[in-house]
């Protein structure tokens, strides 16, 4: 999986080692459309889903977990990114309509509007699997200015950026 993985990224164009924004804007070029990040509403969040897919014709949207740590918010935004990377298609489901309910209000969307909707709630299937490993090998390719092993990982998961060794 790992192989099949590096391989999506690199024919996609998507180097691992390129900083978050840029990221976002390769997948809106190979969209076509606009990648929009909102915080998951609460209500979503309660149900045990921390990050969300909902794809559009017009846009992609990514909702996420906004009361975590830094570097996991930025997971679980990458995973997200690893389904539309990969095109994952499943269909929306029963539980996912009831998920859509308070998304599609807040974008004023009608629900019919709404052509995927990959929640993220366990990673037994494939493709969440799929998307964990490419949020993992992005996230795991390093970050310019961040300070190598676990000075760098803690300041990652605290938010902090440039912390200086002195």
């Amino acid at each position: 999986m790992q192989r099949r993985c590096l391989t999506i990224l690199r024919d996609l164009g998507v180097r691992r080692s390129l900083p978050f924004e840029a990221i976002r804007e390769r997948v809106q070029e190979l969209r076509g459309r606009p990648l929009v990040l909102r915080e998951l509403p609460e209500e979503v969040a309660e149900t045990g889903v921390c990050g969300l897919w909902m794809g559009t014709d017009k846009a992609d949207y990514i909702f996420y977990e906004a009361r975590t740590a830094p570097l996991h918010r930025e997971h679980i935004i990458l995973h997200e990114i690893g389904h539309v990377l990969c095109d994952h298609h499943r269909g929306v489901t029963n539980r996912a309509e009831d998920l859509a309910g308070p998304l599609v209000g807040d974008l004023q969307l009608q629900p019919h509007f709404v052509n995927r909707l990959m929640a993220r709630t366990s990673y037994t299937t494939s493709e969440e699997q799929e998307a964990e490993m490419i949020a993992s090998l992005i996230q795991s390719a390093g970050k310019s200015g961040r300070p190598a092993g676990p000075l760098g990982r803690l300041g990652a998961f605290l938010g902090v950026t440039g912390v200086d060794s002195d």
